[in-house]
């Protein structure tokens, strides 16, 4: 699977959320290692706290199903430049998913790939649980 598609997957999430508040459409597209793809998008409720990402989405998705090795994810959005994950995303990246490609694609279809840890440098994770 080669990023662009995955990249397009992602657009492609990312015309089904339901941004009900913000209005901010987010699509992620993940790629396993044996190369199946989970997606998911950004759900709004109104009860902030409780809204989920699209990267969270497609991660959980994916866990749910049994994966356990990541290879990348795009994230697509409603923005004009690349949209980054935010921090719980990152977060929920490194432990998850570990150091995989982070595909962030702009509203000219450009990618910008980060690796996850270049992302969120010194990252928390299970070796600084004792």
């Amino acid at each position: 699977m080669d990023y662009l598609s995955l990249a397009k997957q992602a657009v492609e999430a990312k015309s089904k959320a339901l941004p009900t508040y913000s209005k901010f459409h987010v699509g992620a597209a993940l790629l396993t290692t044996d190369n199946k793809i989970y997606s998911g998008c950004n759900i709004e409720n109104s009860s902030y706290s409780l809204t989920i990402c699209a990267e969270r989405t497609a991660i959980f998705k994916a866990i749910s199903e049994g994966e356990r090795k990541f290879k990348a994810i795009a994230i697509a959005a409603d923005a004009e430049s690349f949209c980054p994950p935010c921090g719980a995303c990152r977060q929920i990246i490194s432990d998850l998913c570990g150091d995989i490609d982070v595909i962030m694609i702009d509203q000219d279809d450009n990618l910008k790939i980060m690796k996850t840890s270049e992302l969120l440098p010194l990252a928390f994770g299970d070796k600084d649980l004792v």
